[in-house]
């Protein structure tokens, strides 16, 4: 016999109001004794928010014979208490220009011709070497604290501004010094006791040993910039541009995480 789940012609029976509204959706589970086959079939079935309201809990009653009844409790989301923190994430990645390949995987020419190396150099031109964007790995996240009115003084406020725009001088959240970008904070005032902070980073990782055309052991920070110098080379008697100098420039000051005060 299939297990079935019914919502009950008595369900969404609610409260109303500004301090602990509430509403229960009530259902008939049929086809099996298992009290876990009845659970994995609610938690299938009930949605997360309902009416605006957060799953609470939920209670079962087996009636025999294969049927339980079902009561899914949904409330008010409580709102986060002084100290606590909530997070957010996302890999939508960031986008760079490039001017080298990590390898060239075709090279093609004329019967009786033979392609000229460029060493990875992308989009070559008599003039110059025009490159191409593509995406790179970025990991984006955000910490939202609950900070108490008295810690987030004027002075932690300059903190927090001067900061903006800088990587992490020593290891912070998992991450290698140099790979994440503190890209701000925004607050607001939550009533008389604790200010809601958010605060936003990026992380990108440091790379070494890098081969960049016949130029080995380029080491790069997540942040900073790599860019190639190139010059003129002949190859199969064709004037080509190739890498001669690879550099790699700190654009972004480094910054004590710490001083945020939300761990490291």
């Amino acid at each position: 016999m299939p297990v079935t789940i019914v919502e009950k012609f008595d369900s969404r029976e609610s409260t109303v109001g500004i301090e602990s509204p509430n509403i229960d959706l009530l259902y008939v589970v049929q086809g099996t004794d298992d009290d876990t086959v009845v659970k994995a079939t609610v938690e299938a079935t009930m949605p997360a928010i309902y009416a605006g309201l957060v799953f609470q809990d939920y209670h079962i009653t087996p009636l025999g014979a294969g049927v339980w009844e079902v009561s899914v409790r949904y409330g008010k989301k409580e709102p986060k208490d002084t100290g606590e923190s909530q997070f957010s994430f996302d890999t939508g990645g960031g986008t760079t220009h490039i001017t080298q390949s990590l390898s060239t995987s075709g090279k093609y020419a004329p019967p009786g011709k033979t392609p000229p190396d460029f060493k990875g150099a992308i989009g070559v031109t008599q003039d110059s070497v025009e490159g191409t964007d593509v995406t790179i790995p970025v990991y984006n996240f955000t910490e939202t604290h609950y900070i108490a009115v008295a810690l987030v003084t004027g002075a932690y406020k300059a903190t927090l501004f001067s900061l903006t725009g800088r990587t992490n001088n020593a290891p912070f959240k998992g991450f290698a010094a140099g790979e994440v970008l503190f890209l701000g904070a925004s607050g607001s005032l939550r009533g008389e006791d604790d200010w809601e902070i958010t605060f936003r980073f990026a992380a990108s990782a440091n790379v070494t040993g890098l081969t960049i055309g016949d130029i080995v052991g380029v080491d790069k920070k997540g942040w900073e910039y790599l860019w190639v110098r190139y010059a003129d080379a002949e190859d199969q008697n064709v004037l080509v541009k190739k890498p001669i100098a690879v550099y790699v420039e700190r654009v972004y000051e480094e910054g004590d995480f710490s001083l945020l005060g939300i761990g490291t």
